[in-house]
C-alpha cells in the first residue's frame, strides 16, 4: 500500500545517480541494459531516445501509474509514478543500481552524486505562489509585506537545504516549486498546472571504500522518508491539500 497517495494528486519516487565520466552509449551496451530491466518488468515496452543523447524505457502512461528508467550521458535515473507501494519503487531502484556497475561500467569511484527524491504534485488552477503563502505562511520578517494593499504574490518557492555531516557530503532538501508566472497573474488566466513539493536526500562524491550503491540508497531512503513522515506531511502536504480543497 502507498501511504502517500491520499496526500496529493500524484506521488513519485525517483533515483538519480550522476557520474563524473560519461557513461557508455554504444547501441549494444544501452540495449542490453534496458533488455535486462525489461526482463523483470515486461510492461516497460516504450523505448526512445532524446536529442541530447538520453535513452528512456518506460511503461504506458495512460493509467497514471508507470515506471521509467533513463540513461543520460552522465546520469542514470529511475522512477515510478503513483507506485502501488514504496517498496515496489525501491525494488526497481535496487535493480538499476545492481545492474549499472557491470552493464554500464559504473564504479563507486565515478559517483558524483546519488540521490533519492520523494515528489508530490497537486493539480491547481490559480496562483500557486499566493496559495503557498496562504497555506504555509511566510517567515516573520516578511509577514507585513502581505499586508500591502492590492498585493499579489508572484514568486514564492520556500526551500531549505541541510547538511547531515561536517563535510557536507550528505545533504537533504525540502522545497516547493510553483508554476505560476507574472503573466498569469497579470491576465488572470491560470492554466491547470502542477504545484510540486520535493523532498530529497543526496550523497555527494565517490563512495568510501567498502560502500555500495545499494547500501547508500537504503540510507538516503531512510533519511528522506523520515523527513516526509516527520515534517513534510503535517507541515507542508496536508496544509496545501486543505487549502486547495477550500478554493
Amino acid at each position: 500500500m502507498n501511504p502517500y497517495e491520499s496526500l496529493c494528486d500524484d506521488f513519485y519516487l525517483n533515483l538519480n545517480l550522476s557520474t563524473e565520466m560519461e557513461l557508455p552509449s554504444s547501441r549494444e551496451t544501452v540495449l542490453q541494459f534496458f533488455e535486462r530491466i525489461q526482463k523483470d518488468y515486461p510492461t516497460m515496452r516504450n523505448f526512445y531516445s532524446r536529442e541530447k543523447g538520453d535513452f528512456v524505457l518506460e511503461e504506458d502512461k495512460d493509467q497514471g501509474q508507470y515506471r521509467w528508467v533513463a540513461v543520460e550521458p552522465r546520469r542514470v535515473c529511475s522512477g515510478q509514478v503513483n507506485p502501488k507501494s514504496v517498496e515496489d519503487a525501491l525494488k526497481q531502484h535496487r535493480l538499476v543500481l545492481d545492474l549499472a556497475p557491470y552493464m554500464l561500467s559504473l564504479s563507486p569511484l565515478d559517483c558524483e552524486a546519488l540521490d533519492i527524491l520523494f515528489g508530490f504534485d497537486f493539480t491547481y488552477r490559480g496562483n500557486h505562489n499566493q496559495l503557498v503563502a496562504e497555506a504555509l505562511g511566510v517567515c516573520p520578517a516578511f509577514e507585513r509585506l502581505l499586508e500591502l494593499p492590492s498585493n499579489q504574490v508572484i514568486s514564492y518557492e520556500p526551500s531549505l537545504t541541510l547538511s547531515l555531516d561536517d563535510e557536507c557530503r550528505t545533504q537533504c532538501r525540502m522545497s516547493v516549486e510553483t508554476r505560476t508566472s507574472a503573466y498569469h497573474v497579470r491576465t488572470g488566466e491560470f492554466p491547470e498546472e502542477q504545484l510540486s513539493v520535493y523532498v530529497t536526500a543526496r550523497q555527494y562524491g565517490s563512495l568510501a571504500a567498502g560502500q555500495t550503491f545499494g547500501a547508500t540508497l537504503e540510507r538516503l531512503y531512510q533519511v528522506s522518508r523520515d523527513l516526509v513522515d516527520q515534517f513534510a506531511a503535517e507541515g507542508i502536504l496536508k496544509p496545501l491539500r486543505k487549502a486547495i480543497a477550500l478554493k
